[in-house]
Formats: C-alpha cells, sequence, structure tokens
C-alpha cells in the first residue's frame, strides 16, 4: 500500500514514519532546522522520493535515515519502521548515547523529601547498632 507515484510532503512523512507524534511538531522541527534532507535545510512542503537521505534530531537523540517507501498514512510502529533503514553509524552512536545517558542517571539518583518507611527501618537499625557499640 505505498504511493510512490504520487508526491508526498516532508512534515506528512516524518508523521506517517512515527519520527513525530504530529504534523504540526514535524513542521515545526523542519522549520527550526531539526530534519536535514540530503545534509541541507529543507522546507516542510518539499516532496519526498525514495533514496533521500535525512538526518532527524529529536530531543537528544539523533537518525540519519535512508527512505525506503513513501506512505501518507500513520500505521502501527513496526509497519512504519518499513518506510526507512537507519544507518548503522547512527544505530551505533544512538546505543552509545544511550548507554552514556544510563550511566549518568544512575549517577546522579537523589533523594528528595522524607524517607520512606523502608528507609526509615534501616536508618533506625544503623543508628541502634552503632549505639551498642559505644
Amino acid at each position: 500500500m505505498s504511493d510512490t507515484n504520487t508526491d508526498l510532503r516532508l512534515d506528512k512523512w516524518l508523521w506517517a514514519a512515527r519520527f513525530f507524534k504530529t504534523r504540526s511538531l514535524a513542521t515545526a522541527a523542519i522549520n527550526s532546522g531539526k530534519v536535514l534532507v540530503n545534509g541541507e535545510r529543507s522546507k516542510p512542503s518539499r516532496s519526498m522520493r525514495a533514496g533521500m537521505q535525512l538526518r532527524i534530531r529529536t530531543g537528544e537523540v539523533t537518525f540519519e535515515v535512508d527512505v525506503l517507501e513513501l506512505r501518507g498514512q500513520r500505521g502501527p510502529a513496526a509497519s512504519a519502521q518499513k518506510m526507512y533503514q537507519e544507518t548503522e553509524a547512527s544505530a551505533q552512536a544512538r546505543a552509545q548515547q544511550s548507554e552514556l545517558r544510563r550511566q549518568q542517571a544512575i549517577l546522579h539518583q537523589d533523594h528528595h523529601g522524607r524517607p520512606t518507611k523502608k528507609d526509615r527501618r534501616a536508618i533506625i537499625r544503623f543508628t541502634r547498632h552503632s549505639q551498642d557499640d559505644n
């Protein structure tokens, strides 16, 4: 069910490929330069063709993909992933960024507010043992 003969707008393709939740978010990303088509800035109304290379930045994540299929309807995620192929370098870079973010989150775990019941019992157990040692 691909519309390879018809022109498809860039913002609509990004929405159908599930890179953005809405077309307006896709349009805003394109206008702000977060989406590059063949290495150049583009307009949301640019006609898509199979074989184009896109660089898409969403938050901290950057995707580099080759367009395989044009489809204007948004479908399940599994079928949306068949519309493009991510480059090997992009997949490796995303995996490294993900691992780095995970490690940073582990290092920066802070407990804010009052201790939980479990924490309070551990504190009492610890202070009782330290008083018995004296």
